[in-house]
């Protein structure tokens, strides 16, 4: 019974992805996927164009209807094989990516949308090395300053929309300077803003997505790293501040959710790594996964009519193919 809730194409997302939404769609199909989302990237405005991109906000937001026609006649045609959603991938940039957002939840009738923050201080932050290192620069210089405004800007974004699936939650290692250290090697302020973070997103219902896509992209763990999923506490996290100990606590422990994502972009990468995932989510003590479904009720959010959520031992995943890579 696997899942995505997360992922692209080459058709409607031309500058870094691959093959026609019905290639990806019929790729899931023949991986015997149940639930498989569409969610393309939503329109951007010209300030924020990446290299070699040559688009307005309409020619995009023109594209993207597009998208949303073509992800209801491939739901359609193929709903005896496979539950399609439809939905987008919201975009957290500046003032005016709430209007955006809230255009297309308002224009178009979604089973979801998937909540990223791509950009610190305007800059994309995923893009390359060198737009990282010039948003680090405006984050002080190191690190550790970018990632604090990074968990700045997410929660703002988690305010403001309330997104039903969070995205890559912790995208913002991708270029640093060790991808693959641990969140609790870098101070205790930091560690409170995610845990900050983890809490808004229990509070309101949402769901973490853990994302495959850091994987293919060499790192050691998906999106998020274990240590924001476990169930267990790591007694040997511990600041002190005046008289306060500090220990680490997760998103389980805040009753939290997750659902599984592959955030493909292209038949190859379509539930690529699903069993290194299976992996992590067991070494975390994720006991069940979440998925979406299209019924007569609605218990996810109002803003998304007939969309009811669903879950799964992860033990149930074990027998299927693409956990047994």
């Amino acid at each position: 019974m696997p899942f995505s809730h997360h992922s692209h194409s080459g058709q409607f997302c031309p500058d870094h992805a691959k093959d026609t939404l019905e290639d990806v769609v019929r790729m899931a199909i023949s991986k015997n996927m149940q639930v498989f989302a569409l969610t393309e990237h939503m329109p951007r405005g010209e300030l924020d164009l990446y290299p070699g991109e040559n688009e307005t906000l309409a020619s995009l937001t023109e594209l993207h209807d597009r998208f949303f026609g073509e992800a209801e006649r491939l739901r359609e045609k193929y709903r005896d094989q496979i539950e399609v959603l439809v939905g987008f991938e919201g975009e957290w940039i500046r003032e005016q990516s709430f209007s955006l957002m809230q255009d297309r939840l308002k224009k178009h009738r979604l089973d979801l949308f998937v909540g990223s923050v791509h950009h610190v201080h305007t800059i994309p932050v995923d893009f390359d090395k060198a737009m990282y290192i010039k948003a680090r620069e405006k984050s002080g210089g190191t690190d550790e300053g970018l990632f604090g405004d990074y968990f700045d800007a997410q929660l703002d974004m988690l305010h403001a929309m309330k997104p039903p699936v969070v995205g890559h939650f912790d995208l913002i290692r991708l270029f640093s300077e060790d991808a693959n250290r641990s969140w609790k090697e870098c101070g205790v302020i930091i560690w409170e803003k995610i845990m900050r973070n983890l809490r808004v997103v229990a509070a309101y219902g949402g769901f973490l997505e853990i994302n495959s896509s850091a994987l293919r992209k060499g790192m050691d763990e998906p999106y998020p790293k274990i240590e924001i999923c476990q169930v267990s506490r790591d007694q040997n996290f511990a600041y002190t501040r005046q008289t306060i100990s500090y220990i680490a606590k997760a998103f389980l422990e805040l009753q939290g959710r997750f659902v599984l994502s592959d955030d493909s972009h292209g038949v190859e990468q379509v539930a690529l790594n699903y069993h290194r995932v299976l992996k992590a989510i067991k070494a975390a003590g994720i006991q069940q996964i979440n998925y979406l479904r299209r019924t007569e009720k609605t218990d996810l959010d109002p803003r998304f009519p007939g969309v009811q959520a669903f879950g799964t031992t992860v033990t149930s995943l074990e027998g299927h193919m693409i956990f047994n890579a």
